[in-house]
């Protein structure tokens, strides 16, 4: 695959749906009616979240914010990602999922765009939903460290 991390995203009405929250894809190919693969290229942040549900109900909800890696680099593997990528973030529950992009929303209105939010930030985030605390706001201040880092080559 050249490098490129792929995204499986399913979308079947009622049953199972995956799609990218956030993350910038440089190529996209069309399966069938109900699969497309998206192409990343290293070092993108992505927010991939999955949903599905049988006759009883929701049966999986789950949002994971990964940064897709160089060949041969460690990386975690997570369904319906390949090779796989760098976990930042995983949380499971629609309650959790839903909290998680409301902070997602909270992030662009500050960033521009989720996927230049400080990563450490998904990893902060991540601790404080899943022991039930609420996750301070992402703040410009936070968000020009992140960029001043970036530059410096932190």
């Amino acid at each position: 695959m050249n490098g490129l991390t792929e995204f499986t995203l399913i979308h079947q009405p009622g049953q199972i749906e995956h799609w990218v929250r956030f993350g910038h894809h440089i190529s996209e190919r069309i399966v069938d009616r109900r699969r497309r693969l998206l192409l990343f290229r290293p070092d993108q942040m992505v927010a991939f979240v999955r949903w599905a549900s049988n006759a009883f109900g929701t049966i999986e909800s789950r949002i994971d914010i990964v940064r897709t890696v160089p060949p041969k680099a460690a990386s975690t593997t997570l369904p319906f990602v390949r090779p796989g990528a760098e976990l930042f973030l995983s949380l499971r529950s629609w309650p959790k999922v839903e909290a998680m992009l409301k902070l997602i929303d909270a992030a662009e209105a500050t960033a521009g765009d989720a996927a230049s939010v400080c990563p450490a930030y998904w990893r902060h985030v991540e601790q404080l939903l899943s022991c039930g605390m609420q996750p301070g706001p992402y703040t410009m201040a936070r968000h020009r460290a992140w960029q001043l880092r970036r530059e410096l080559g932190w």
